[in-house]
């Protein structure tokens, strides 16, 4: 059975994915950043329907608990990097402390992993790299100017990988989701002028559910998706091409 580990995956888009990879039959090593009951509660969710799956809990934030977690997660075999932090400020208010934070999560961490799966999936010859972007890659907001440019970096980095790793079996994608109805957007999306705001933006006219999210990370994970890599696909409505 191969393992499967998705960052931050105690809730929304993460959860969401990780129930999927083990309907798909990989072993999912659940992570979280501190709320264990949050985490616990996708791990039960899999296992009620027959999955297998544990719970790691790391803040990435924080460089040396990152350090911590690649050391006991080096046999992965399919890595999602969907961990995120994203604070919402305006450009000139930003301090470092909230700018190496989203970096450390959102870019930083994710390399580090990558570092740390690498080797035994070119030992085996087989290997799934998956970031989570976002449509703020193409569409910037003008209030998350460090969440936008980290995401960017992650997209860049994967553009590179997927050259450097493409002879040893091991993909490297991204999946850049557009408005997904979270928890993390619940509270701005309960304003009706806002939404309305927000779905209008929306060329099919409406939100996603982190369930739309998980089909194409299924495929890019499976052996059926062999042949993509190096690709950044967007699951947003139309909202990027617009």
């Amino acid at each position: 059975m191969k393992t499967a580990l998705v960052t931050g995956s105690s809730r929304g888009i993460g959860r969401a994915i990780a129930i999927r990879l083990a309907q798909d039959g990989y072993k999912v090593v659940i992570h979280g950043a501190g709320n264990i009951a949050k985490a616990n509660e996708t791990k039960q969710i899999i296992e009620q329907n027959g999955g297998v799956a544990e719970v790691i809990i790391s803040d990435l934030t924080d460089i040396e608990k990152t350090r911590e977690l690649c050391e006991t997660v080096k046999e992965t075999d399919v890595l999602i990097l969907n961990a995120s932090l994203q604070y919402r400020t305006p450009w000139q208010e930003i301090t470092t402390k909230a700018c190496y934070e989203q970096l450390n999560c959102n870019f930083v961490s994710s390399m580090m992993l990558i570092q740390a799966v690498a080797d035994n999936m070119k030992k085996k010859g087989w290997g799934r790299i998956v970031t989570i972007g976002s449509v703020q890659e193409a569409k910037p907001h003008p209030d998350m100017l460090v969440y936008s440019a980290s995401k960017a970096a992650q997209t860049n980095m994967v553009k590179s990988l997927s050259l450097q790793l493409a002879k040893d079996g091991i993909t490297v994608n991204s999946v850049a989701p557009g408005v997904i109805y979270t928890d993390r957007n619940v509270e701005a999306l309960s304003d009706p002028e806002y939404a309305k705001k927000v779905t209008d933006s929306i060329p099919v006219g409406f939100c996603g559910e982190p369930e739309d999210c998980t089909g194409i990370v299924s495929l890019l994970c499976s052996d059926e998706g062999r042949y993509i890599t190096g690709q950044n696909i967007f699951i947003d409505g139309g909202k990027s091409v617009q």
